[in-house]
């Protein structure tokens, strides 16, 4: 897929994953409709992408306001015209065992990292179906292949997003409109840092769980857009982003149970 001259759209654009990609985007010649709920933080990477010459336009969205989602369309079509890649970028993270977490934090996270997902593809498939070469690309996580304990409500949803993503290709094969899923390993972006923290969940046991996943959070944030933009370019149905995101999908499809003991012992290592 050549990415000259193509106009994407990417939430969750203000930092980590999502700059990344929109500036590796604009190294190639791609103009950019960037969204984020923080718009000092988006209008800072518009501002770098258009250091490469690109059309690149900051708007603040939250992708669980669905009125706003509703509009948005409107808005990215008025800026650009048309539209030929979207990517579901944005999400939030959630500590805490499933008995710890609230059912309201449980479904804070699912309105943002996947109903956001679901009602962003239902708003702008329209306008991508008037794309001759389209493509949505949905980010999902390590934690969509594997479950580790203490991330019922994230993992949940990227699996949410997985599979959502798995139907949509098959649904819309034969139309111009393609599917990527994209599932990084450990990226070292704020995510963790930023997680929210149940109540009355102990301390220690946070900040503990904190520092192991950041830990395992390594690679540059850049090195996987460059990763995830050539896995978009040779049009990859699945971007599996890392060694850790391999080894881990590798390991799942050979112990499919038994994977998480395996696992835990290389963890402690």
């Amino acid at each position: 897929m050549k990415l000259k001259n193509r106009v994407a759209l990417i939430t969750g654009a203000g930092g980590g994953i999502g700059r990344a990609t929109a500036l590796a985007m604009a190294r190639r010649g791609c103009h950019l409709a960037l969204a984020d709920i923080d718009h000092e933080s988006v209008a800072e990477t518009a501002h770098l992408a258009q250091g490469f010459g690109v059309r690149a336009t900051a708007h603040r969205l939250d992708v669980a306001d669905r009125e706003a989602v509703r509009a948005f369309p409107d808005e990215v079509r008025a800026a650009h015209r048309k539209l030929d890649i979207l990517m579901n970028n944005a999400g939030v993270a959630l500590g805490g065992t499933f008995e710890q977490v609230s059912e309201a934090d449980f479904d804070w996270l699912l309105e943002i990292n996947f109903q956001g997902v679901v009602r962003m593809t239902r708003a702008f498939l329209p306008l991508l179906h008037g794309s001759d070469d389209a493509r949505i690309v949905n980010v999902s996580s390590i934690y969509g292949i594997i479950t580790p304990p203490g991330q019922a409500a994230y993992s949940a949803s990227k699996f949410a997003v997985r599979g959502f993503s798995n139907v949509l290709r098959h649904e819309l094969e034969g139309s111009t409109v393609a599917v990527s899923v994209v599932h990084p390993g450990g990226v070292a972006t704020s995510i963790a840092r930023n997680a929210r923290i149940p109540h009355g969940a102990p301390q220690d046991e946070v900040e503990r769980g904190r520092k192991t996943t950041e830990k395992l959070l390594r690679m540059p944030p850049e090195q996987a857009g460059e990763i995830i933009v050539r896995g978009i370019e040779k049009r990859q149905a699945r971007i599996l982003v890392g060694s850790d995101a391999k080894a881990a999908a590798l390991l799942e499809r050979l112990a499919p149970v038994g994977y998480w003991k395996l696992l835990k012992k290389a963890i402690k290592r």
